[in-house]
């Protein structure tokens, strides 16, 4: 894989200088996973940073009542980087939803790497200053409707990860209910009952063929968050 190719992927590449890309694919390894497969497990974190070539995977909390899904991330994204930088224990894991490939690179490579280029450092505060205020935007979204926190999920998804389909609409992967209810802070039952409102007004349309949700009420969706 070549620098101009995987700058093309993620912001972070893109911030970065051929120097850096090119130590970045000398040390990294290519990973490929199948749906439905651990990619980093609890007991492991701390030991590389993973960037998301293709596909979508969750983030999980674990507990002792089972597993919750904290985040979900598709292509471009990275995980793994806050456990290398703060060196803290994680009580979570990675998996897979769709087909998934992967570069890792070691925990020492990724922060020589920071050292060494500033641009690459600032967009790494960038990232984690724009994951803060989804946090915090989660957080404001507490009182109000289960309608307005799912449509915060979607068009969070579909403004990250999503592929435009016409002039109103994107698809994403077709995230399970289970895991857009966790991340949504919404029972299972009540999400279940949303999309299918949803579905009804035309704003969404599953294609189970290809495994994707196309919102295809996106600017609805975006303009009712705006409202709250």
């Amino acid at each position: 894989m070549q620098p101009e190719v995987i700058r093309e992927i993620s912001p972070l590449f893109r911030a970065a200088n051929t120097g850096t890309l090119e130590t970045l694919l000398l040390h990294a390894v290519e990973h490929e996973y199948p749906a439905n497969r651990a990619l980093l497990m609890e007991d492991a974190w701390g030991n590389a940073v993973y960037f998301i070539l293709v596909g979508w995977v969750k983030v999980r909390r674990l507990t002792s009542d089972g597993a919750v899904t904290i985040a979900v991330l598709g292509k471009g994204d990275v995980f793994g980087e806050m456990a290398v930088l703060d060196e803290s224990p994680r009580s979570t894991d990675v998996v897979s939803l769709s087909p998934v490939k992967a570069l890792s690179v070691s925990a020492t490579h990724f922060v020589q790497m920071l050292l060494r280029d500033p641009q690459m450092q600032y967009r790494m505060l960038q990232m984690m200053g724009a994951r803060l205020k989804q946090t915090n935007r989660r957080f404001e979204l507490k009182d109000q409707s289960q309608v307005k926190r799912l449509a915060n999920t979607l068009t969070d998804l579909g403004r990250k990860y999503g592929t435009q389909i016409d002039q109103a609409g994107v698809e994403i992967f077709n995230v399970p209910f289970t895991d857009l209810a966790n991340i949504s802070d919404v029972s299972v039952e009540d999400t279940a009952k949303i999309m299918g409102k949803l579905d009804e007004r035309g704003w969404i349309r599953v294609d189970s063929d290809r495994q994707v949700l196309q919102i295809t009420g996106f600017k609805q969706l975006q303009k009712m968050m705006e409202l709250s």
